[in-house]
């Protein structure tokens, strides 16, 4: 049976998405005891309480040519006694036929259903474990390991490294591995792989909350997320006894507090109001309009982890409804000064797409030119701000554009106020995407707490003449 399948079905049957993590440490077996032995008293105390079992090839390999047949034998009796897919705890990666080989010792020798692949060295090194069509991969992404931060979570460039990890899961159709103890990155993970099935070490002897982690990572379905425990079973003095305890509370979890997943809408709505970006009073706005509510993104160029965050989500929605980077065409990121130059540089840097911006004059000096960077007639130019009210402004950074030759025909901005902007442009023929709307940001500062539903209420009155 296809792994994925093989593993939702062994957790229908037993009600569980308990994973019991085969990790037997020499210096801790009895007197006459082998690994062997030990791995299958586990699996005969566990084996209608789990989803999978997952031994590790290290504590295996340690003990020489003995560990490894006792690895061996150990996934025969699993698959034989407790009819459950077996995930190989090896971390394997590397380039072409190392990987080939890799992959045919976990799946072909050691009859492994599924295996943990370190992916930072790229597809070509993944790609040789998935060709085996039916069986498991599991990419480290975030891992439970306190050190997980050093380089996991270094920005690349505009969005945290294991947030593009969990982005290829997706693409590759592959799993991940994600630990317990830091259930955002776990719910930006299930928001990144919607279908995936999560590997989640860290919910016990490293202290991960089993209902923040579950909440958070749980699919629709209330499966996708596989819980591994090895210590806090192997090692109890009553192993079916702690497996079932831990397989109670991963259902109560499941049961309980429903699933959280990651908006990333109220997420960055919550960014941009704590670094002050969002403001109540009265204002004069560029357009002469007065407004209840000012949003300066300016300040996103004092703030990098915010201007990330953005760079981030205007990059999602260039891929997702602009296409921006397609084969075949030549893009070019105009950014309308000033507020959006920052936010354009980072958008390029994110999409390796390279910035133009046209000037608000023409300088009188130097080369004179009304559009600054490399372009060429023909080249298609999607315009980048930061919000729109009127399309006035918009309409006057195009006009330059297409006088150049360039190809307009998309406009994208963080935050449409909804204030006839978008139907200016489309009655010029252009078209408007918005990462946000200001209604539903107000919405979210509403359910969060940072305003209050009256506050929320005269804006949007005095904005839209309702309430």
């Amino acid at each position: 049976m296809e792994f994925y399948r093989w593993i939702e079905e062994a957790a229908r049957r037993n009600n569980s998405l308990l994973c019991v993590g085969l990790d037997p440490r020499l210096e801790r077996l009895a007197p006459g005891d082998d690994l062997y032995s030990f791995n299958r008293r586990i699996i005969d105390a566990t084996r209608d309480l789990v989803c999978a079992y997952k031994p590790n090839f290290a504590f295996h390999e340690a003990a020489g040519p003995e560990g490894l047949e006792a690895l061996r034998r150990t996934v025969t009796y699993a698959h034989g006694t407790a009819d459950v897919p077996v995930i190989l705890d090896a971390k394997r990666g590397d380039i072409g036929s190392t990987a080939q080989a890799y992959a045919r010792a976990a799946f072909e020798v050691w009859g492994a259903d599924a295996l943990t692949v370190n992916p930072y060295l790229g597809q070509d090194s993944v790609t040789p474990f998935t060709a085996f069509t039916d069986k498991g991969v599991f990419l480290l992404c975030h891992t439970s390991n306190p050190g997980a931060t050093d380089l996991q979570t270094l920005p690349c460039p505009s969005r945290p490294l294991y947030e593009a990890v969990a982005a290829k899961a997706k693409e590759w159709g592959t799993g991940l591995v994600v630990g317990a103890t830091y259930p955002e990155a776990l719910a930006r993970v299930r928001a990144l792989s919607p279908e995936a099935w999560i590997l989640l070490p860290g919910v016990g002897a490293q202290g991960g909350d089993m209902a923040d982690a579950l909440a958070a990572g749980l699919r629709e379905d209330r499966l996708g997320v596989v819980v591994n425990s090895s210590r806090d079973v192997i090692y109890a003095l009553d192993p079916r006894q702690a497996a079932l305890d831990l397989r109670k509370r991963i259902n109560d979890a499941r049961s309980g507090r429903p699933a959280c997943p990651f908006d990333p809408r109220a997420a960055l709505t919550l960014t941009l109001a704590d670094i002050g970006a969002i403001r109540f009073g009265e204002f004069t706005l560029a357009s002469g309009k007065k407004s209840p509510i000012y949003v300066d993104l300016r300040l996103l160029a004092s703030h990098p982890p915010a201007l990330r965050q953005v760079a981030s989500a205007y990059a999602d929605l260039l891929r997702a409804e602009v296409g921006a980077g397609e084969p075949g065409t030549r893009t070019r990121l105009a950014a309308i000064p000033y507020a959006a130059l920052p936010i354009g540089t980072a958008v390029a840097l994110e999409l390796d797409l390279p910035l133009i911006y046209p000037r608000k004059e023409a300088k009188d000096y130097g080369t004179s030119r009304q559009i600054e960077g490399e372009y060429q007639a023909g080249d298609r130019a999607v315009v980048l701000d930061d919000l729109i009210t009127t399309g006035g402004s918009k309409l006057a950074a195009i006009e330059p554009l297409e006088q150049a030759g360039l190809e307009v025909r998309d406009v994208v901005v963080l935050i449409d106020r909804e204030q006839g902007g978008g139907a200016e442009l489309a009655e010029a023929g252009y078209r408007l995407h918005a990462v946000l709307r200001l209604s539903e940001m107000l919405d979210l500062l509403t359910e969060a707490g940072r305003i209050s539903a009256a506050q929320r209420d005269e804006v949007t009155g005095s904005l839209w003449g309702s309430s």
